[in-house]
């Protein structure tokens, strides 16, 4: 299943950490300090951007109109897109924040920062619920399973951390990456496996209920930065510091590597996001957004 390059879209000034999508259009935040706003159907940046003090590190959507960014100072603010304006701003966090994940199921959003620190809060009320210093250094990825009832954290310190979401108790703790586990994924067709990347630029999977590494993948150069599932979950990608993204089936056999010499990026691939069941964008610290298609 070939991917092609769609799209390619430059406007930041500055290296793009972070994408999400929405309704056909891709936000993002850049190291120009600026989350803007893409239309896919133009290719062209609309009126909706706004500027910061400091670098954007991590975007997640709450529900359909409610937009979070996490900035390089620790501070989370929360935007009203349909209002167009701020509703809440926390400065819980004093270190950067890497990591933010919204669970939809038990209505929380949780935020992680290069400290190790983690806080938990209530969707609704937009009120804080815990804050856990992890001591685990710089948590670079989220992910929750599908049921909402469990999230884990790609820790620094080499471990991915189970937490489960009813009282927050850590429920495993795996050492999975010598130098830095640093992207997640749960399996997509079963949420009792996990898939890590880490430093070491391996992809494991995991059997969360043994604890047992099922495979190990020598999978890229360098760090691998986001691992997600597209078409209906047949199709796993994984992105790297090295330039590349590459595409794996299921079961993790390789399938195609989009590096420059397709049309990719030049420099270190910071984030992947699916679309919709086809596409699935990238960014880079080269400053673009691309958009790739299965042909």
């Amino acid at each position: 299943m070939p991917f092609k390059k769609q799209q390619e879209i430059i406007g930041h000034a500055g290296a793009i950490y972070t994408c999400a999508c929405k309704d056909g259009f891709v936000y993002t935040g850049s190291g120009d300090n600026y989350v803007a706003r893409w239309n896919l159907e133009t290719g062209e940046q609309d009126k909706f951007a706004i500027k910061f003090d400091e670098s954007v590190y991590s975007l997640v959507f709450l529900n359909e109109n409610l937009l979070v960014v996490g900035l390089a100072n620790g501070h989370v603010h929360i935007f009203d897109l349909d209002q167009n304006q701020e509703i809440k701003f926390f400065t819980q966090h004093t270190k950067a924040i890497f990591a933010l994940a919204f669970n939809e199921t038990e209505k929380q959003l949780y935020v992680a920062d290069a400290d190790g620190n983690l806080s938990i809060w209530d969707t609704e009320k937009l009120s804080l619920l815990i804050y856990l210093p992890l001591d685990a250094g710089k948590i670079r990825d989220i992910v929750i399973s599908e049921n909402g009832k469990n999230f884990c954290l790609a820790c620094q310190d080499g471990t991915l951390r189970v937490f489960e979401s009813g009282f927050f108790n850590e429920v495993k703790t795996i050492d999975a990456h010598k130098n830095g586990t640093t992207a997640l994924l749960y399996h997509p067709s079963d949420e009792n496996r996990l898939i890590s990347g880490g430093k070491d630029a391996m992809l494991r999977v995991w059997d969360l209920n043994t604890e047992k590494c099922l495979q190990e993948i020598p999978a890229h150069n360098f760090a691998i930065y986001s691992i997600q599932a597209i078409n209906s979950g047949e199709t796993i990608v994984s992105a790297s510091r090295d330039k590349t993204i590459k595409v794996w089936s299921q079961d993790l056999i390789f399938q195609e590597r989009l590096d420059l010499k397709v049309g990719g990026h030049k420099h270190s691939v910071n984030k992947i996001r699916p679309l919709d069941s086809k596409r699935f964008v990238s960014v880079s610290d080269d400053k673009k957004i691309i958009v790739w298609e299965l042909d």
